[in-house]
């Protein structure tokens, strides 16, 4: 396919009147294509194609989506090699990372095969006489996604597949920064023998396009991963159309380590967590809240860590941690060290932009110690290899000190008590809680989603995502009498 016809729109590929390029930011001097920005008519299109596409798509049956969600899983999975290089090379996460990425991408869809066939309704007696009632899940209708460039594929594939499997339509505007990968999992899916405009992906601006968007009245739910401030816009412009929202957005995830733990485990996942990705996940552990009595240990093995990881090319074997996604997303992290210093933390390691063979994106994964949680550096989603280390006298301490955000993602715990574990538990303030694991790592057939400015309406994945991609219908029957 022509890269300049990047656009999905009601059954057919589509060129568009601008190109943006998209580079390796491994190495700037590999340009991986020009890719097609929709116009306002062309977003115009998809919406009417949807709006037309869905009815056919929800008529086709539970046994039809079943089969077309699995082909696209199975086929997924079964290039995960390739996708996975194709993630490495636009996104920068490393190759094993980004083929893991590509395979859990089919693992969404796989699963929400199993819950067309398992959208079952209910029967219920009803208080009157001589009346039956029945209750059923039926689709909201046209759906809108905004997607992240963090996890290119995976996170569409969440929200594609849900959408889908329960016989909604979908316009999809992923982010501009990685437009191959897009491509790549639309290519697959447009495949499918599917009702032409079910499935609609345009490239475009957040600002033009994606405004649009939330802005249309024939758009009936919405459902984004970004920032808290785009969140909010989208949030402030979906009520005027009584549009349905689910959102995820920023983060501030805070670890407890405490002086019971197994501290050389503690640290491995502390370093997995902090690191993992480029410290580009919305799960990523950036407040290491440590027992002042295993603090000064802790944060000597955990610079020590950090300092072995391999930072190189995404596509280099070997390598852990690859380039940040840009410039202006390197920028903003050495502004962040800046600012930490300014504060009064103490830099224990990194944070400087690292040189390479290739023209890249590198830089040297931080810890700030000395920390107080009302820093910028604690209160701040960074999205950044950067991990901050608080310390505390108590473990009620550290557990007020993590729920001291206006964030609540993930939280997570080390320690050998299965006391404080089953209290902390209880008592964080956070959607998604580790025990003994880093804060990053979600399993696909369960909730996911947080407290606070970090997520707002029904929860993604597993079964709950019915509460968001359908609409509740009851419905009164008089039973009559026989003859």
């Amino acid at each position: 396919m022509n890269q300049n016809q990047s656009l999905y729109i009601d059954g057919c590929w589509h060129d568009g009147t601008s190109t943006i390029e998209s580079r390796n930011p491994s190495d700037r001097s590999d340009l991986i294509g020009h890719f097609a920005q929709a116009t306002a008519d062309q977003l115009d299109h998809a919406l009417d194609a949807a709006r037309r596409g869905q009815e056919s798509w929800w008529a086709a049956g539970v046994q039809k989506r079943h089969n077309v969600l699995m082909e696209i899983g199975n086929e997924l999975m079964a290039r995960a090699d390739e996708l996975g290089h194709i993630i490495a090379r636009e996104e920068g996460k490393p190759l094993a990372e980004a083929k893991g990425e590509a395979y859990r991408a089919g693992q969404f869809f796989t699963y929400f095969a199993g819950e067309c066939l398992r959208n079952q309704g209910d029967l219920a007696e009803s208080v009157r006489l001589g009346v039956e009632i029945d209750v059923r899940r039926e689709p909201i209708g046209l759906v809108a996604i905004i997607s992240p460039w963090n996890f290119p594929i995976a996170t569409p594939a969440w929200k594609i597949a849900p959408a889908l499997a329960f016989g909604n339509a979908v316009v999809w505007k992923p982010a501009n920064l990685t437009p191959a990968s897009a491509v790549a999992l639309s290519e697959i899916i447009a495949r499918q023998d599917i009702p032409a405009g079910v499935f609609n992906m345009i490239l475009g601006s957040g600002r033009e396009v994606g405004q649009r968007l939330v802005e249309s009245p024939k758009v009936d739910a919405i459902s984004f991963t970004g920032s808290v401030d785009v969140g909010r816009g989208i949030a402030a412009t979906a009520i005027a159309n009584m549009t349905k929202i689910q959102m995820e957005m920023g983060s501030k995830n805070p670890m407890l380590i405490m002086d019971d733990c197994d501290l050389e485990l503690a640290v491995v996942n502390a370093t997995n967590a902090a690191f993992g990705g480029t410290g580009q996940k919305c799960t990523a552990a950036s407040r290491l809240i440590v027992h002042s009595a295993i603090h000064d240990e802790f944060v000597d093995r955990l610079a020590a860590a950090a300092k072995a990881l391999k930072v190189g090319h995404a596509l280099e074997a070997g390598t852990q941690i690859g380039p940040v996604i840009s410039e202006g997303q390197l920028a903003q992290n050495l502004a962040y060290i800046d600012k930490g210093r300014a504060e009064g933390a103490e830099l224990v390691c990194g944070g400087t932009r690292l040189q390479r063979e290739t023209d890249g994106y590198f830089m040297a994964p931080a810890v700030f110690a000395g920390t107080r949680n009302n820093m910028t550096i604690n209160s701040e989603e960074m999205f950044a290899p950067i991990t901050c280390v608080i310390k505390a006298d108590s473990y009620s301490e550290a557990l007020a000190i993590a729920n001291d955000s206006q964030f609540g993602l993930t939280a997570g715990i080390m320690t050998r008590s299965l006391s404080r574990a089953n209290h902390f538990r209880s008592n964080v303030r956070a959607g998604c809680v580790m025990v003994n694991l880093p804060t990053a790592g979600t399993d696909y057939h369960v909730p996911f989603g947080g407290r606070g400015a970090s997520s707002y309406g029904p929860r993604e994945q597993g079964r709950y995502a019915a509460e968001f991609y359908t609409t509740l219908k009851t419905t009164y029957i008089a039973a009559g009498t026989p003859e």
